[in-house]
């Protein structure tokens, strides 16, 4: 199984016969390898409803019948748009075809401004837990730390965690280090930072704030092998 960084908070998941894209912020952003109409996924896993990881779902969806998880509001507004959805609640897990998934609880805003300057409330926003291959992928989305992060790493055996690290929306590389500790993940990737001025983060910094040596940078298109 291949699993692969994109920019931002994009990651692919390849296995033996399925193509998993979370957070297909695509368009839009300079910090991507990835081309939208290149991509097809097979399932598509949204962690929350902002434009910086809703990104190109419907078009890629559409263009692909791709199945799209999310939280229960996210999947009933992307069925309002002919999508297939399938909406999920925090805490809750549905064994698919391709693995299971479970959603955990991530501390951040959610919603979509729509070009007449409104907001659409998109549900709460989540991380994922993703066993796929005998393995467990934990995107953590977008969050700030929380102390549960331990439970999270208790109740599950990470094999590989994707955290935020930018600051400003999201932990910061400090709160980022200590959530590594807590969640217990036996490899742990950056994401989330270098996108907007705003979130401007030197990871390896990151990197020697860790304790240990699981921490691995991935530049857009970087893989690792589970």
């Amino acid at each position: 199984m291949k699993v692969s960084f994109h920019g931002h908070s994009i990651v692919k998941v390849q296995t033996e016969d399925k193509t998993i894209l979370f957070d297909p912020f695509i368009t839009g952003n300079e910090l991507t390898d990835l081309k939208v109409e290149e991509e097809k996924p097979d399932v598509i896993i949204v962690t929350h409803g902002h434009g910086d990881h809703l990104g190109d779902t419907i078009e890629l969806a559409k263009k692909n019948n791709s199945l799209v998880i999310g939280n229960a509001e996210l999947a009933s507004y992307l069925g309002f748009h002919g999508i297939n959805a399938h909406g999920m609640s925090i805490g809750g897990a549905y064994q698919f075809d391709f693995g299971k998934v479970k959603l955990t609880q991530a501390f951040h805003g959610t919603g979509l401004v729509t070009d007449n300057n409104e907001i659409i409330y998109l549900g709460m926003p989540a991380g994922v837990l993703l066993t796929t291959g005998g393995k467990t992928i934990y995107h953590a989305g977008d969050t700030g730390l929380f102390s549960d992060m331990k439970l999270i790493g208790d109740r599950h055996s990470i094999d590989l965690a994707f955290i935020p690290i930018g600051d400003n929306f999201t932990m910061g590389p400090e709160d980022a280090a200590y959530a590594v500790q807590l969640l217990g993940a036996k490899q742990v990737v950056p994401i989330h930072y270098n996108t907007f001025p705003q979130i401007k983060q030197d990871p390896n910094k990151f990197v020697e704030m860790v304790e240990g040596d699981n921490v691995k940078v991935l530049e857009a298109g970087g893989v690792i092998e589970l």
